[in-house]
């Protein structure tokens, strides 16, 4: 369960970024039933997807209701037809982790080829009818490391988040040896920061830098006309990551 995740002092040790990610999903007792496999395979949480009376391309419909009607809380990175931001908070840290993941028919998978790339606005995940996840891999883990993750909500409890972000970092004689930093709520699926990461790869830790990796998050965004807000969100949030990364 996410709970056990959140708890475990081995993953807290070994791997923040994944304990920190659980330890701030949703509310106490929904971490206490939710199944990590179940988290990376749930369903969309849009209003319309949600709603009986309307057919989105989900649940076999010809368009997205979402992408000309109210998208507040729809994605900023418009990378395929359906417009409703990933749910996973875990799929996002397993992201920046560069796990691979096991089901009952296929082994070595990346989080990409479970959520796929977004570019097909009728499924939410890219597993087969009937294919189960049954083992998440981690890699060695990264001696040094530092990591954090961040949500920005609209209310204080109990909220999904607008924008999520999981950062990890190893700092060694002033400079980022290490960086990854993944993002959630922002598209159909959890992004790389790769922008953001290949300005702090090797640099010096500064206030600049840092500025500069945080205005960089928001590269290749195409926001819709509703949620330009949170490529604001975005960049703040990377940059207060960043910030108590080294301090």
């Amino acid at each position: 369960t996410i709970a056990a995740i959140a708890a475990d002092a081995r993953f807290a040790a070994a791997y923040p970024g994944i304990a920190a990610s659980a330890q701030g999903l949703a509310t106490p007792q929904i971490r206490h039933l939710a199944t990590l496999g179940g988290n990376l395979a749930q369903r969309s949480r849009c209003w319309y997807f949600r709603n009986p009376h309307i057919a989105c391309l989900k649940k076999g419909g010809s368009d997205c209701p979402a992408r000309n009607g109210n998208h507040l809380y729809s994605v900023a990175f418009d990378l395929g037809p359906c417009v409703a931001p990933h749910p996973s908070t875990m799929a996002a840290a397993l992201l920046a982790y560069e796990a691979t993941i096991i089901t009952d028919r296929r082994s070595g998978l990346t989080v990409g080829d479970v959520l796929g790339d977004g570019s097909n606005g009728a499924a939410d995940h890219a597993l087969a009818s009937g294919e189960m996840i049954k083992d998440v891999q981690l890699p060695p883990a990264v001696p040094g490391e530092r990591a954090l993750y961040k949500r920005a909500i609209s209310r204080s409890h109990a909220e999904w988040p607008l924008v999520e972000v999981c950062a990890r970092a190893v700092v060694l004689s002033g400079a980022f040896q290490f960086i990854r930093i993944a993002a959630g709520g922002i598209a159909p699926v959890p992004l790389r920061l790769s922008a953001s990461e290949a300005v702090l790869h090797g640099a010096l830790v500064s206030p600049a830098n840092i500025a500069d990796a945080a205005s960089k998050a928001i590269a290749g965004a195409r926001p819709l006309p509703m949620t330009g807000y949170k490529l604001d969100l975005l960049r703040g949030v990377v940059h207060d990551l960043l910030e108590r990364l080294i301090a």
